[in-house]
């Protein structure tokens, strides 16, 4: 095995794209049922993480940037659970380009598993979404008013504002996946997931399993379901994410360490 070690005693980047690069061809071999049941739990998880937000930015008196950096904290659950608790998330499956562009897998490999995981996170979040309205957590007063006011902000960009907030946002989140390579153990794990994600939520950017779950919480909140504009949100979104996660973080680093073009070593 390789054992190619940093200067200060972490591991390199090099080793890092390496890692991606043999996990990426492991996470498209799965077979469909733990795939899907992965991305379920995936989508839920980050549900958790959306509803710990709504809770936490609720009724503060902090003032708008201490209000969303706290806000940022209790969302980074959402993706400490699925690297900890082991889960398949779309936006963090992006780094899979990686391994297409080091012809590791196929296309079809991995146009397979995203759409199977994409699914996956869509039915965690629609159904995590369905189990908060439930339970009465925000049924009524400032907590409700608080997703529905989020879930039509949401909806209500612009749709170049929600591509680029998509491209944005992923690049940190896959920036955190990147990193969590690097840790040696699950304290460092859960300390290089939360300044990105903290940062994501905070500067405002769009994560499409997050919306996931926001939009329709927010909707059966209001009792009103405007599922066109919704759906655009989403479908936009997820563009946005494919491109910074995919093209500018796995095949950035691609062209850094692993393709025909990197410089050769002295």
């Amino acid at each position: 095995m390789n054992t190619k070690t940093h200067p200060l005693d972490v591991v390199s980047p090099e080793r890092i794209a390496e890692l991606v690069d043999a996990v990426a061809v492991k996470k498209v071999r799965l077979g469909f049922v733990p795939l899907f049941a992965l991305a379920v739990l995936a989508g839920a998880f980050i549900g958790l993480g959306a509803v710990f937000y709504i809770v936490t930015v609720t009724g503060s008196d902090l003032g708008y940037g201490p209000t969303r950096l706290l806000g940022g904290l209790a969302f980074s659950l959402g993706l400490i659970l699925v690297i900890i608790g082991g889960a398949e998330l779309f936006t963090g499956n992006s780094l899979i380009i990686l391994a297409r562009a080091d012809r590791k897998i196929t296309t079809i490999q991995l146009l397979r598993n995203w759409l199977i995981v994409y699914l996956g996170n869509l039915v965690g979040g629609l159904g995590t979404a369905l189990l908060v309205h439930l339970s009465g957590v925000l049924s009524g007063g400032e907590l409700a008013q608080t997703a529905i006011e989020i879930a039509e902000a949401k909806m209500a960009l612009p749709a170049h504002e929600a591509f680029f907030r998509g491209i944005l946002c992923n690049v940190l989140v896959c920036l955190a996946v990147w990193m969590c390579f690097a840790a040696r153990n699950v304290s460092g794990k859960v300390m290089v997931i939360i300044f990105p994600i903290t940062a994501f939520v905070a500067l405002g950017f769009e994560h499409s399993v997050a919306n996931m779950f926001l939009l329709p919480v927010g909707m059966l909140e209001a009792g009103v379901f405007d599922l066109p504009r919704a759906a655009s949100n989403l479908l936009i979104v997820t563009a946005g994410n494919v491109a910074g996660g995919g093209v500018l973080v796995a095949l950035t680093y691609w062209l850094i360490y692993l393709s025909p073009h990197r410089a050769t070593k002295g």
